[in-house]
C-alpha cells in the first residue's frame, strides 16, 4: 500500500514537471511569434520592385500580403482593385499559401528549391555569386505577385519554375533545369 502511495506521488509530481515545461515551452513560442522580423520582397510584375516591410514572426502570409498591398497600391496602379486573395507569396521557386506563418519556417528551418524559406534577409542572386550546389543558407527575397500575370505567364521563366509548397517534399537539391526539361 505505502508502495502504490508513493508511486502515485512520483507520477503526479511527473505529471505536475511536465505540465509546468510545456507551459514554459508555450510562453517561450508565444514570444518568438512575436518578435518582430524584416522581411524583404519584390513586387514581381515582370520586373523586380523590391522594398522591405516588418512584421511579426507570428504573422501570417496573409497579413504580410495585406500589409504589402496596402504599401504597393500608390506606386503600381493594377494593384488599386486588388484584393489579396489576387496576390501571391513566392519564395524560394514555392508559392506558399496564405495561412502558414514566418514562424511555421522559422521554426523548422524550411527549405525552398533555390535556398531556405526561413530566412528573409537577402544577399546577391547566390544562383550567380556561389556554386548553387553548395548554397545553404544566403536567401533570395521573395516575390509579391498577382496570381492574374502568374496564370499569364507560368510558361516563361522564372515562373516556369515555381510550384505550390508542399511541407512534405524535400527541396534539398538545388537544380537550375525546368521541371519540362528533366
Amino acid at each position: 500500500m505505502a508502495h502504490d502511495n508513493c508511486l502515485r506521488y512520483v507520477q503526479e509530481e511527473e505529471r505536475c514537471e511536465r505540465e509546468q515545461l510545456a507551459t514554459e515551452w508555450k510562453a517561450q513560442q508565444e514570444k518568438i511569434k512575436n518578435e518582430d522580423i524584416v522581411i524583404t520582397y519584390s513586387y514581381w510584375d515582370g520586373s523586380g520592385h523590391r522594398r522591405t516591410t516588418t512584421m511579426k514572426k507570428g504573422d501570417s502570409i496573409y497579413k504580410f500580403l495585406q500589409k504589402c498591398l496596402e504599401t504597393l497600391r500608390k506606386d503600381f496602379n493594377e494593384l488599386r482593385v486588388a484584393s489579396v486573395d489576387n496576390l501571391m507569396y513566392v519564395k524560394e521557386d514555392l508559392i506558399i499559401p496564405q495561412h502558414h506563418t514566418f514562424y511555421d519556417f522559422i521554426v523548422t528551418k524550411a527549405r525552398g528549391k533555390s535556398g531556405p524559406l526561413f530566412s528573409f534577409d537577402v544577399y546577391d542572386d547566390v544562383r550567380l555569386v556561389n556554386d548553387a550546389h553548395i548554397e545553404k543558407d544566403e536567401s533570395h527575397a521573395g516575390k509579391v505577385v498577382l496570381r492574374s500575370w502568374y496564370e499569364r505567364n507560368k510558361h516563361i521563366f522564372p515562373a516556369s519554375r515555381w510550384e505550390p509548397y508542399d511541407p512534405e517534399k524535400s527541396y534539398d537539391k538545388y537544380t537550375v533545369s525546368d521541371k519540362s526539361n528533366s
